[in-house]
């Protein structure tokens, strides 16, 4: 990132918007001077500068939930940055995962498989009467791979008779199965786009290999 062509306001400030990068959520909203910039782009943790303090903060210093940055961009006038970045618990000082809680118009909460990851995760916790994941997890791990092996059968067969809607019920059928199992075996979200992201990074870089050999 060229940080001289960033436009920094009177006070030598420039707002940074922290999002979380698997799921998309706007976490915070702090300010950075180039020293803070210059410190998170060093250490990949989110460090801001506090305007009533005066002085450089490290998000999770005193609680422990840092921001571990994943990137950093600029917007198009240079003015202000949106940083994504995987949180270490809740954002808020209030407990609340993001310091975003308070509605002035309510809308329906946006669908992500970490929030069905979650809500299984407290079923999980707090099981609920007549719940069929409650019913999964009561009957343990060999009856949620069996439940993955038949989802699984399903999707073939609804993909090889070629009905498009069926297919993607049965995918849906899975991703939930799969989402089960992950939470059994206390797999995360995280660890699978962990996985994938390595996976990404080593194919782009046996392409450029590849193109530099030719």
């Amino acid at each position: 990132m060229n940080t001289e062509n960033l436009k920094f306001d009177a006070a030598g400030l420039i707002p940074a918007i922290v999002q979380d990068n698997s799921t998309g959520r706007v976490l915070m909203l702090g300010y950075m001077n180039k020293e803070s910039l210059q410190q998170t782009l060093e250490t990949k943790l989110c460090t801001f500068y506090s305007r009533s303090r005066q002085q450089l903060w490290t998000k999770g210093e005193t609680s422990g939930h840092y921001l571990n940055v994943v990137s950093v961009a600029t917007d198009c006038d240079g003015d202000a940055l949106l940083v994504r970045a995987v949180p270490q618990g809740p954002t808020c000082h209030t407990g609340e995962t993001s310091c975003f809680f308070n509605p002035l118009l309510e809308g329906p909460e946006p669908f992500s498989l970490q929030g069905l990851y979650a809500l299984l995760v407290g079923r999980k916790k707090h099981p609920k009467e007549g719940s069929y994941t409650n019913y999964l997890f009561d009957k343990g791990l060999d009856k949620i791979l069996k439940k993955v092996g038949e989802e699984s059968t399903e999707v073939i067969v609804a993909g090889k008779g070629g009905d498009r809607q069926e297919t993607i019920y049965e995918i849906a059928d899975l991703c939930y199965h799969v989402l089960v199992l992950m939470v059994q075996m206390g797999i995360s979200v995280e660890d699978v786009s962990r996985e994938l992201a390595s996976r990404h990074v080593i194919d782009k870089k046996q392409k450029q290999e590849t193109s530099a050999a030719k």
